[in-house]
Formats: C-alpha cells, sequence, structure tokens
C-alpha cells in the first residue's frame, strides 16, 4: 500500500509500512468501507498529525487514546476539533488549565492545528474509529505502529516533551528514553478524571524545559 504521509515521516517509518500488521490494518480499513462503514477521520486526514508536524519541526508530544466518534469531530489530531464545532469537555479542561498555568486567555476555539504547525505532535494511540463505536479500531494494530512512531521519536531527537495524561498514554513511558526527553504524567483532562488534571503546570513546564534547551518555547494561547 501507498501510504499518503509526510515524507519526513515515510523515510523514518518505511520499515514499518512493509510490515504485515500494517498492511492488515489497511485491508480492515477497505473493508469496513466496503461494508458502508463510516470511518472517523475521513481517510485524507487519518495522517494529518503527521502531515502538519513533520519529525525536523516537533518539539512536544501530546498522546491520545482514539479518535472522536460523533460526526465532523475527528481530524487526525488528538484532543482537536475542526473550526466551528465546540471543543469537548476534555479540551475545555485542558484550557482551563493552560489559562490557569499561563495566566493567559484563550480564545476557545476547539482548533488545535496552530499547535501542530509549532511543533505540538497531537498523536492519537489509535488512529480511526468506527462512528459511534468508541474504542471500535482499538485492536487492528494501529498501537503497534502508534508505540513505534512513539520509540521513533525518542530515539532519534533530543530534548523532546512528551505529556501523557491518563493511564493509558501513561502506559507508554518505556517507550521513551527519559535522559534525552521530558516526560510529563498526569490524570487524563477528562471530567471523568474529578478535576485531577488541574494544577499539573505542564505548559509552563513545557516551555521552561524547551527553553534551557535552547529551544524555542510553544504560544499556547491560540
Amino acid at each position: 500500500m501507498d501510504v499518503k504521509i509526510q515524507q519526513e515521516w515515510k523515510e523514518l517509518l518505511k520499515e514499518e509500512f512493509e510490515k504485515d500488521y500494517f498492511k492488515n490494518i489497511a485491508g480492515f480499513l477497505h473493508k469496513e468501507k466496503r461494508e458502508g462503514k463510516t470511518i472517523y477521520p475521513p481517510g485524507s486526514l487519518i495522517f494529518n498529525a503527521f502531515e502538519l508536524t513533520p519529525p525536523s519541526k516537533l518539539k512536544v508530544v501530546i498522546l491520545g487514546q482514539d479518535p472522536y466518534h460523533g460526526p465532523n469531530q475527528a481530524h487526525g489530531l488528538s484532543f482537536s476539533v475542526p473550526d466551528g464545532i465546540n471543543p469537548p469537555p476534555s479540551l475545555k479542561n485542558i484550557y482551563k488549565e493552560i489559562e490557569s498555568d499561563l495566566q493567559i486567555k484563550l480564545n476557545k476555539n476547539g482548533n488545535l492545528q496552530e499547535w501542530a504547525r509549532q511543533g505540538v505532535f497531537l498523536l492519537n494511540a489509535v488512529l480511526t474509529v468506527r462512528a459511534s463505536e468508541p474504542t471500535s479500531h482499538s485492536n487492528i494494530g494501529w498501537h503497534i505502529f502508534t508505540d513505534s512512531v512513539i520509540k521513533a521519536i525518542s530515539d532519534s531527537k533530543d530534548g523532546v516533551v512528551f505529556m501523557l495524561w491518563g493511564n493509558y498514554a501513561r502506559s507508554k513511558r518505556d517507550l521513551i528514553d527519559k535522559n534525552r526527553h521530558l516526560v510529563l504524567e498526569a490524570a487524563h483532562p477528562s471530567p471523568l478524571a474529578r478535576g485531577a488534571f488541574f494544577g499539573c503546570r505542564h505548559f509552563s513546564q513545557c516551555n521552561n524545559y524547551l527553553i534551557s534547551k535552547g529551544i524555542a518555547p510553544i504560544d499556547w494561547s491560540l
């Protein structure tokens, strides 16, 4: 399968695209489409995070679990929604933490592509989902691919900030070389975590670390 993905990523991950598990993912998605299933995000946006944040520009990784499963929400960036869609509850809590941590006001647009263009890699561990069926593609092999992505970032770069929110994301910590990168862990921003995410101050910690490495900080203000 010819994977339509940003060229730097294509070179970094070329061995993964030739492995059987990845070919099985492609076969599964084609079968779903043949059976008339609706898949989110649309095919052209499955690798949107990779398109907007090539490895050479990558500074931060924010790991999500799987895409939003409602119409017009998922567009290939973890926690983000397209223009005109109200920010989901987890994203609203992320904004609250940023405002508290950095003492700034956000405009509450839910589209995080400006973060992505600055080097914030908004990666979901699972890249597709069947409409109205959360985690429906969680066992088709995507986690093998995205684990390899996390490890490739860890092995090929220095001074990246990894933000791992919730038990699922935190389970990926062992893929990251903590001697080369900053790993920040917190509760998930979902309201189900009952506010445990608040006060993590990941955004100021991130920028302070980047500055200490001589890397331009992220403008989180949207």
